[in-house]
């Protein structure tokens, strides 16, 4: 078994062993294994049933996962992407009040259009043509964004007539449990505590056992601790493919915010995680990107059919690579992992949504990262970046703040003389943007 696995992965080519990979994998897992349950909790206030979410968040994330080990030989993990998931809720279902069918199928044909980009190799003409300014202020909004739905969530931010938010009351004790699990996501995460984002859903949902509510106490006690996973009968294939082409007018900006976000998420993640592994060539690019982009393309086509937001790479995989993980078979392994944890739906299930909020504003910490990437000697890149990303949270909408930021960015090269620098694609998107505010095309 030893031989056939060393003979399929490559293992001695890459300084690695089978145990190695396995460690490795059960790292990865325990890394991002929080989105088995921040996703549905997302994915639920779109109006999806609830019911069979988990069973979708995992199974999507086995398929991408098989799919990137076995086209690729990376050890890159793939799951419904954190923000993409936000974007899907809170600005195609809530904000522009599309129904979750349709948004499946605005997932499905961004998934069709992000495969078509990079078979066609256009996928390498787009990214170059985006500014790195707007790249940055993109990621950071989002994680601003993801930030601000876990502080509402939290209740530690409420509304407020006069100054729009304002600060909760911390005297519910549903509130202080979640503010104790922010910092201690802090602390653990910094420390760099194998999953510690999942331990501190963990404590936090045991705590919740011993805390009381109007309906009871905030954690309900689990039914079983093993059981079957839940029916996906009500998602499966339930998305709307007409609604886009129909409705072409309305979210043409929305499969492009997608397949934009998506994009250079995997390109960024690919390349980090991958920097890591050692497994750029001399130039500093990756082998297979094209293999992996398009992994990563066809798990969001099946993520829309089995009922879930865009399917990505994660950054979490670095934690497997750091274990010593420099193939595909650790791959497998977190796949092997999100099928076995389907056995555990029932204490899936009873996690309450102040343990997850947690979660959601230390992925949108994390997300603030590349801030240091941005030049602020460069007031017009600083201009650009600060734009998009303060747009995002503040217009509840991820679109809004791309389209702001393309617009801004356009807007500056002209005024300073350097319009020759912009991209004809820029451009156009900025035009098209501008146009979209004017005449009111939303």
């Amino acid at each position: 078994m030893t031989t056939l696995l060393d003979r399929l992965f490559k293992l001695t080519q890459h300084g690695t062993t089978v145990k190695t990979e396995l460690i490795a994998g059960f790292t990865t897992f325990a890394a991002m294994s929080y989105i088995l349950v921040v996703n549905p909790g997302i994915l639920g206030l779109s109006g999806m049933p609830v019911e069979g979410l988990i069973t979708v968040t995992a199974l999507s994330a086995c398929i991408g996962t098989m799919l990137m080990a076995l086209m690729t030989n990376y050890p890159i993990a793939l799951a419904p992407g954190m923000g993409l998931n936000a974007f899907f809720a809170f600005t195609i279902c809530m904000t522009r009040d599309i129904s979750w069918q349709a948004a499946l199928g605005i997932v499905f044909w961004n998934g069709i259009l992000f495969l078509l980009l990079t078979l066609t190799g256009v996928r390498t003409r787009v990214a170059e043509a985006i500014p790195a300014s707007l790249k940055i202020g993109v990621q950071c909004g989002i994680g601003l964004f993801i930030a601000f739905i876990g502080l509402r969530n939290a209740g530690l931010v409420v509304d407020h007539p006069a100054t729009f938010v304002t600060l909760g009351d911390l005297s519910e004790p549903a509130t202080m449990l979640a503010l104790a699990g922010i910092l201690l996501t802090i602390v653990v995460v910094i420390k760099r505590i194998t999953g510690g984002i999942l331990l501190s859903i963990v404590v936090l949902t045991i705590i919740g056992l011993f805390i009381p509510t109007e309906n009871g106490m905030l954690t309900a006690r689990p039914s079983a601790f093993l059981g079957l996973p839940d029916s996906i009968e009500s998602t499966w294939m339930a998305m709307d493919l007409w609604y886009p082409i129909q409705h072409f007018s309305e979210t043409w900006d929305l499969i492009f915010a997608l397949m934009f976000v998506n994009m250079f998420d995997t390109i960024g993640t690919l390349i980090g995680v991958s920097r890591r592994a050692n497994l750029l060539d001399q130039e500093g690019k990756l082998p297979r990107i094209g293999a992996a982009m398009n992994a990563d393309a066809t798990a969001s086509i099946a993520g829309a059919a089995l009922g879930t937001s865009p399917v990505t790479s994660y950054v979490e995989s670095a934690a497997g690579v750091s274990s010593g993980g420099r193939t595909g078979l650790t791959a497998l392994v977190v796949a092997a992992c999100f099928l076995l944890s389907l056995l555990f739906t029932p204490l899936m299930k009873i996690i309450p949504l102040m343990a997850t909020t947690p979660a959601l504003i230390m992925v949108g910490i994390l997300m603030m990262d590349s801030i240091r990437q941005l030049d602020f000697d460069d007031l017009g890149a600083l201009a650009t970046a600060s734009v998009a990303l303060l747009a995002m949270p503040l217009t509840f909408s991820i679109s809004e703040g791309i389209a702001l930021g393309f617009i801004t960015y356009v807007t500056v090269m002209l005024g300073t003389g350097k319009g020759r620098e912009v991209s004809l694609l820029t451009y156009a998107l900025a035009v098209i943007f501008l146009l979209r505010y004017a005449l009111d095309l939303k």
